[in-house]
């Protein structure tokens, strides 16, 4: 097979071009030996086959062709080890990926880096897709080379429907960690995923403070990546009003004055939080207390006495 067939071949394949594929198969390989060496030969440097270019496209017509009469191996991979179902998933398409199921694919097969379908999958927001591979029994708790699942993979995309159907199909998913100690918590906030923080927060287990391998808690991720409204959200939520955490943050830069959407300074968040030991270091570092948008001062949400105590004793009023 000459190289301007080759090239013609896969041209149509991606164009989606049925009948002119048959017709070129059916004149250039004429006997039925020859027609099945179509299906299982390798293109380019990818070393990609017809099918994983339908695939790709999301042409099941011409899927169906390949596999059905021309005996294309259904779990035939390319030089990173991707099946059609890798490709399919990761362009998401639903009814290539149905059908490449039905004929008898691997749901949790393995590419290059340990990569499963799901996780391709996961990198977009099609929920469809992440169900059909699921209700196939693939696993969201199978870890690639660096230490992530697909759980880790679809928080750092953000899609709040997905990260909450993962939870529900198997609720223990956030019990992971990467190679380097980081969680999905980590990942969320560090891509600034506000409602799929949130998420994490109300229904995981994570604890306040969780660090990486280098310290890294989710809060100082939010703030170091300018996601400041994921930063107010942990502090008040997650408790993370750790003093080492405020110096580290403002001798990254931070702005110790800057305010939420509300007039909330970090001392309000940390009033709120009841963190005695954040506020007294806030104001030590000269952040006045003063009114939010509704004219409450940090001071006024201060509950336990070890709280209280810190505008109680001669350290920087409103004035």
């Amino acid at each position: 097979m000459d190289e301007n067939t080759c090239k013609l071949l896969v041209k149509l394949a991606q164009e989606g071009q049925l009948s002119s594929l048959e017709k070129l198969i059916s004149l250039t390989l004429g006997g039925s030996a020859e027609v099945q060496t179509i299906g299982s030969k390798h293109f380019g440097r990818s070393g990609d086959t017809l099918l994983h270019y339908a695939a790709r496209k999301g042409h099941l017509d011409i899927m169906e062709y390949l596999i059905t009469r021309i005996g294309t191996d259904v779990e035939v991979y390319n030089n990173d080890y991707k099946r059609p179902l890798h490709e399919a998933a990761s362009m998401s398409h639903q009814s290539c990926v149905s059908y490449l199921l039905r004929e008898g694919a691997k749901v949790d097969s393995l590419k290059k880096a340990d990569w499963t379908p799901l996780m391709m999958a996961c990198t977009r927001r099609n929920l469809g897709v992440i169900r059909e591979l699921m209700c196939h029994s693939a696993d969201p708790a199978l870890k690639n080379k660096d230490g992530w699942n697909s759980f880790h993979i679809a928080c750092r995309e953000g899609d709040p429907l997905v990260v909450q159907h993962l939870l529900v199909v198997t609720p223990d998913v956030w019990r992971t960690e990467s190679k380097t100690r980081r969680t999905p918590l980590h990942t969320a906030a560090m891509h600034g995923c506000e409602e799929v923080v949130r998420i994490l927060l109300e229904r995981c287990g994570y604890a306040p403070g969780c660090t990486d391998s280098c310290g890294v808690t989710p809060f100082m991720d939010a703030v170091r990546n300018g996601h400041i409204s994921v930063a107010r959200l942990l502090l008040e939520k997650h408790q993370e009003g750790h003093t080492s955490t405020i110096k580290t943050l403002l001798e990254l830069g931070a702005d110790l004055h800057v305010r939420d959407k509300k007039g909330r300074t970090a001392l309000h968040m940390a009033c709120i939080g009841q963190h005695a030991d954040a506020a007294r270091t806030l104001l030590q570092l000269g952040l006045k207390d003063s009114e939010d948008a509704c004219g409450t001062t940090a001071m006024q949400h201060a509950r336990k006495p070890d709280v209280v105590r810190v505008f109680e004793c001669g350290l920087p009023d409103p004035s």
